[in-house]
């Protein structure tokens, strides 16, 4: 395994992959970002346990994701199986992919419990428990610092998990080095990820942006609404997409087309 330091525009890079792929097998990957959103919420709707759980399989799914990216820009159709990858890949690659799941649960959780002391739970309330969103709730001083707060501290946490399902999945380094080498990929790639999350935030409004336009002068709010929410989903699994290419591009990993390296 060897880091490789790229430069700040590789980010970009990583974007335009990321949807130029997508759109080799857009139904493939809709489909497959679908079924990775509702496994998740089917999860999270267990009582008590289900926000863990949800965390727990999200560097599994996520894997999915990449091994989807991975056959589409081979030319491949990604089927749903592709998202149980993790665990088809051996008892000992499983039991690592379960670790790294519960080591991120945990340290999302425990963000989350930091953004209590702040607002009393009301930030962790929407985000982990569906609660209403009421706009005396998100004008409130203190829901704005918890989940400013909570931001902030996901930055770290989001280099720490970046990489390493891939990490643990392609090259067997067990949870909590992957975690390391993962942070100090994101770390010294610093300049490429800023343009990347640059890169996709502009991605983000051109299209919302292009969405309320064209539904707001063809049918007014109710044709926005139900539009909207649509759009939103297609661009988050365009930047799913495209997080395969900027692990490949930090970590020499098994040639194309291999799931798995012994």
């Amino acid at each position: 395994m060897k880091l490789n330091i790229v430069p700040a525009k590789q980010g970009l890079f990583w974007v335009k992959q990321g949807i130029r792929t997508f759109w080799r097998q857009p139904l493939a990957f809709t489909g497959l970002f679908f079924l990775f959103m509702a496994w998740v919420s089917v999860l999270s709707m267990v009582p008590l346990i289900g926000a863990a759980l949800a965390l727990l399989i999200l560097p599994a799914a996520t894997l999915g994701l990449m091994v989807a990216s991975e056959q589409a820009s081979l030319g491949k159709f990604p089927m749903p199986t592709v998202l149980m990858v993790a665990f088809r890949a051996g008892q000992q690659r499983l039991k690592a992919m379960l670790v790294l799941g519960g080591l991120y649960a945990l340290s999302f959780l425990a963000v989350m419990a930091v953004s209590v002391l702040v607002d009393g739970g009301g930030f962790a309330k929407v985000y982990l428990a569906n609660a209403p969103i009421t706009p005396e709730v998100v004008s409130s001083n203190d829901f704005q610092v918890a989940m400013w707060l909570a931001t902030l501290l996901y930055v770290p946490l989001s280099m720490l998990f970046w990489h390493a399902p891939a990490l643990v999945h392609w090259h067997g380094i067990p949870p909590l080095k992957s975690m390391f080498f993962s942070a100090i990929a994101c770390w010294k790639n610093l300049g490429a990820f800023a343009v990347y999350f640059l890169a996709w935030a502009a991605v983000f409004v051109a299209g919302a942006t292009v969405i309320l336009t064209v539904s707001s002068a063809m049918g007014g709010a109710d044709l926005t609404s139900a539009v909207l929410m649509p759009g939103a989903l297609l661009m988050a699994a365009m930047f799913f997409t495209s997080v395969y290419f900027s692990v490949t591009d930090c970590f020499d990993l098994p040639m194309p087309g291999s799931e798995t390296q012994a």
